[in-house]
């Protein structure tokens, strides 16, 4: 009688975050009950208490390394791990909170804080990957389910994860949408920004917010023309690069060459 393989034990971290893309994860309902039975849920204590000690064969890591707390787990995390998968823009670029790297933290915590001597904080925040070594990066603020499942099933068959690395503007096109920059003159940042959305914000005629932060061939410095021919100036085209993927290399150049 042969012993059964063992299903691979998967875990759940969660630093500097809004808890939004562990959310998304127990938000795939239908899905979550078969995940559950290919694979043993050892740490996500968003979803349940009981603790599995590792290592680890996955690990999904959310959020962004902001303290020196954070910066001495994440390389416990690392150890405990075959493969570490981080999700979401603060962990594969800072994050909103990457904002703070633009600004002096000092102040800010002397003017939010009553007792700001008790808060312990580093002055960046930063990615993931900045610290250890991150065997794949999923983007999105939040992910999407369809692409976390993706993911999630390529490391349970052993293959490369099918996730597409090209712009908004091709997910526009299949559902048919107009253009809204070139019909409405609105900003958007689709044609620099990777796909997985479902073009959900031109779908309601809004340019695209960058959630999902810059695909594999972007050309920032023609859309910030484009940009510009469209009526922003360079610190509106700043605060556009300066948002949900701040600190992601392409974005902050974008945002660096129109500084006002």
């Amino acid at each position: 009688m042969t012993t059964p393989k063992p299903k691979p034990k998967l875990a759940v971290w969660k630093f500097a975050s809004c808890d939004g893309c562990q959310l998304t994860l127990l938000n795939c309902e239908d899905e979550l009950i078969p995940l559950a039975g290919a694979v043993d849920i050892a740490y996500f204590p968003e979803a349940t208490r009981a603790v599995v000690e590792g290592p680890y064969d996955v690990s999904l890591v959310e959020g962004s390394i902001t303290t020196p707390d954070d910066l001495e787990r994440i390389q416990q995390v690392r150890a405990s791990s075959r493969r570490l998968i981080t999700i979401g823009a603060c962990a594969t670029a800072g994050g909103i909170q990457a904002l703070r790297n633009f600004a002096d933290v000092e102040e800010f915590r002397s003017v939010v804080y009553a007792h700001p001597e008790y808060v312990v904080t580093l002055d960046r925040s930063t990615p993931i990957a900045a610290h250890v070594a991150v065997d794949f990066e999923l983007r999105g603020c939040p992910i999407d389910r369809h692409q976390l499942l993706e993911v999630l099933a390529a490391e349970i068959q052993g293959r490369p994860a099918r996730v597409s690395k090209h712009s908004v503007c091709f997910e526009c096109k299949r559902r048919g949408n107009v253009c809204v920059t070139v019909a409405h003159g609105t900003p958007c940042l689709g044609p620099v920004t990777q796909a997985g959305c479902g073009a959900l914000c031109p779908s309601y005629d809004r340019g695209c917010y960058g959630c999902f932060g810059p695909q594999d061939t972007p050309n920032t410095t023609s859309l910030t023309e484009r940009l510009r021919v469209h009526g922003m100036d360079e610190r509106d085209v700043q605060r556009i690069f300066r948002t949900f993927n701040a600190a992601s290399e392409v974005f902050l150049r974008a945002s660096e060459e129109v500084e006002p």
